[in-house]
């Protein structure tokens, strides 16, 4: 079944999401960004335990430290609203997500695939993941990226459309990122690498599912519309929040790196001022959101969703995997005996 459920950091993506999706016939995810790779290591154990295929999505290290100065700019323009919500802004310092340890336990664990965001591992930690068995899958937004991704020694290629929701997949630069919509960037990187390619980027429907597989990809790569599933981890206030027509925007104002979520006052009093600083701000703000989810406040909360979220319906996620795939089946037949 060409379905993949995307991995969705900081909640909504569980073992129970993943393993669901799997039942269904599809391909689910857990997400390693923000966890400790001992937690990592518990949630891989607790899917394997299903006995379905599976994926864990890692945010690739590196990069170097922002600026202080920006980040302590940054940091008093939120001081009021920590004061408002009776919490202290966190430590914004650099690392990189625990990288090398959750390589370790992915080498250990022998998962079916791992993928990356936020550019490309070292050719050592790719060999390291294929000598115990594991494709490795990399996200790219544009051609470039996609030719760097295969000169890198991937196996297939996340393909992600500026509609998706979350954070961007780019690999450095986040000034001069790639605007390719879905469609256009599958078109443009099929140009450049024969790689198996996935489609990412507000898929909600089984029509959005024909539409990339006929465009070119081997799978759809479904977020958003899973995050109302009771298999989600998703907070009360984002489920409520996921529901509504209110539109999505970009946005570095929770974590430093562009991302797209749903419009909430937090995004538009500090989209405007928040800098380039990741994953600095992500952790100077953690509190907040935090006390945001406790309270049920979605104006704290970075909503994370694709442009076409409010199409989302609580169902099952084995159900709605199931859904997708027959719907898509159906667009395709109907358009092929139309196009005979």
């Amino acid at each position: 079944m060409p379905i993949v459920q995307a991995p969705m950091a900081g909640g909504p993506s569980t073992p129970a999401l993943a393993s669901a999706v799997g039942r269904a016939g599809g391909l689910g995810f857990l997400a390693a960004g923000y966890l400790r790779a001992d937690q990592l290591s518990e949630d891989i154990r607790a899917t394997q335990e299903h006995d379905y295929a599976f994926g864990v999505n890692v945010f690739v290290g590196g990069g170097k430290p922002a600026d202080p100065s920006v980040i302590h700019s940054y940091a008093r323009r939120l001081g009021d609203e920590a004061r408002r919500a009776g919490v202290a802004l966190g430590d914004a310092r650099f690392d990189d997500d625990d990288f090398e340890h959750k390589v370790d336990v992915l080498e250990r664990a022998s998962v079916p695939v791992v993928s990356f965001t936020f550019g490309v591992p070292s050719a050592g930690v790719i060999e390291r993941l294929r000598a115990v068995g594991s494709e490795v899958w990399l996200t790219v937004t544009s051609p470039l990226e996609a030719e760097a991704a295969q000169l890198a020694g991937a196996d297939a290629l996340v393909v992600q459309g500026i509609e998706a929701g979350g954070h961007r997949g780019v690999f450095v630069d986040d000034d001069s990122q790639s605007d390719l919509t879905l469609l256009a960037a599958l078109a443009l990187v099929g140009q450049v690498t024969d790689l198996p390619l996935v489609g990412a980027g507000s898929i909600m429907t089984g029509g959005a599912v024909a539409a990339v597989l006929v465009a070119g990809a081997r799978a759809a790569q479904v977020g958003s519309a899973y995050l109302l599933c009771p298999e989600a981890g998703t907070s009360d206030a984002q489920r409520s929040a996921t529901s509504t027509s209110v539109p999505t925007a970009l946005t570095r104002a929770f974590s430093g790196r562009t991302a797209r979520g749903i419009v909430n006052r937090f995004h538009r009093e500090y989209s405007g001022c928040a800098p380039q600083a990741y994953p600095e701000v992500n952790r100077l703000t953690a509190p907040l959101r935090a006390h945001g989810r406790a309270v049920g406040d979605s104006d704290l909360i970075n909503l994370w969703a694709g442009q076409a979220h409010s199409l989302v319906t609580a169902a099952p996620a084995e159900e709605i995997t199931r859904r997708l795939a027959r719907d898509a089946r159906e667009v395709i037949g109907m358009w092929a005996s139309r196009m005979g």
